[in-house]
């Protein structure tokens, strides 16, 4: 609808009857190419020069959360995930701050909460799943709320390229679903939680209303349930009504090698070639395993009538010490440019855990980087890691 309003708005923004402002945070085109960015998942605010160094390997846009950062309530910006009453004022011109300094830096944002009221980002839940979102009602509408209130605050911020409503949101968490089940599985829970609570398209509209009341042209990002997984955006009946929403998901399958835990083996898990339960059977990992996982996303783009650039792989990553890390970054970024889709690399130069730092080299051992860290000494690590040059090299092309 936006689109057929939009040569109407700007003669009102060239006659002086619309704030030019207003204009600003209208990036859908931002998104018409192929954009290659890192995420940011700090716990201290990044600053100019953390910007600066990101734009400086050639990515053109960042997924900021601010959630890890310490707020005036419990919850950043939102102030108590139990009970949404108001932004904090405090905690808001701070997200601006920084803000600035990646509009500064060159650099496009993509905000993106971990907690929304009634689903508290587990690590700051006692690590304890928050499930009430998905079944307390009252809590959608505290959502919206919030994102109304978020929206109508960054509208006119110039580096604002998307509203990411909810990182990895998880309705199927509690319910017995599998996560990489039968597709026949997820369809018919898909289809037995329409309607309720649980039903992830439904609040993702509820909100996108609320935003639009405020802000009818900033572009929305809205994540797949089961943590971003491809496949469960693949599950939905349709895409959303909104023409402004970018569909996103993150990879990092096969998790059993990829993750932390993996490090931990005695031998651990290789790439290719890890076999993992998956979709109701067994299967191996390789670089066409890899294409098919992330083309469950694109499948289902392409036959609801989306471009390929409304794709987003907004996470992907692996341990950087894992031997075979190299070879499945490679895989995933050729399986996303393939089709046509946007990236992100987890992460970039997180302040409290280096276990997806790719500019450390694999000299740099974790405890050297803790000890350095905790010393104040992070600023001397070296930062010359050969995947963080492999990743550069994809995105100055």
């Amino acid at each position: 609808m936006f689109e057929k309003l939009r040569p109407a708005l700007l003669c009102l923004a060239l006659a002086g009857t619309l704030p030019s402002a207003g204009l600003a945070a209208d990036l859908m085109t931002f998104w018409d190419a192929p954009q290659k960015g890192g995420n940011s998942f700090n716990a201290a605010e990044p600053d100019k020069a953390y910007f600066e160094a990101l734009a400086a390997t050639g990515a053109t846009w960042v997924r900021l959360t601010f959630s890890k950062w310490k707020g005036e309530g419990r919850d950043f910006l939102i102030g108590n995930a139990d009970r949404y009453e108001g932004l904090p004022p405090g905690d808001l011109a701070r997200l601006r701050s920084t803000l600035d300094a990646a509009h500064a830096a060159g650099l496009k944002v993509v905000v993106a909460p971990l907690s929304l009221p009634g689903a508290r980002w587990k690590q700051q839940n006692g690590g304890i799943f928050d499930d009430r979102l998905w079944s307390d009602p009252a809590f959608a509408e505290q959502a919206a709320a919030f994102w109304r209130d978020l929206a109508g605050a960054l509208k006119d911020h110039p580096s604002v390229a998307a509203y990411n409503l909810l990182n990895e949101p998880a309705p199927e968490k509690t319910t017995g679903l599998a996560e990489n089940g039968a597709m026949t599985d997820l369809l018919a829970w898909q289809e037995a939680n329409a309607g309720g609570p649980r039903d992830l398209p439904q609040l993702y509209t509820r909100i996108i209303d609320a935003i639009r009341a405020v802000d009818p042209v900033t572009p929305v990002m809205v994540d797949g349930g089961y943590y971003a997984n491809p496949r469960a955006l693949a599950s939905w009946p349709k895409r959303l009504a909104d023409d402004r929403v970018l569909y996103a998901f993150h990879m990092y399958e096969p998790y059993d090698a990829t993750s932390a835990p993996n490090m931990k083996r005695e031998t651990p898990l290789r790439y290719p070639g890890v076999t993992t339960d998956y979709a109701g059977g067994k299967t191996e990992w390789d670089r066409t395993t890899v294409a098919d996982h992330i083309g469950a996303a694109f499948d289902w783009a392409k036959a609801e009538g989306l471009p390929p650039t409304r794709v987003v792989a907004a996470e992907f990553g692996c341990m950087r010490l894992w031997a075979d890390c190299g070879a499945y970054l490679t895989d995933v970024m050729d399986a996303v440019e393939d089709r046509g889709g946007h990236w992100a690399f987890y992460s970039f130069r997180e302040d409290e855990w280096e276990g997806m730092d790719y500019e450390l080299p694999a000299g740099v051992k974790p405890g050297q980087f803790y000890w350095m860290t905790e010393q104040g000494k992070a600023d001397r690590l070296p930062r010359n890691g050969k995947l963080m040059d492999l990743l550069k090299a994809r995105m100055q092309k």
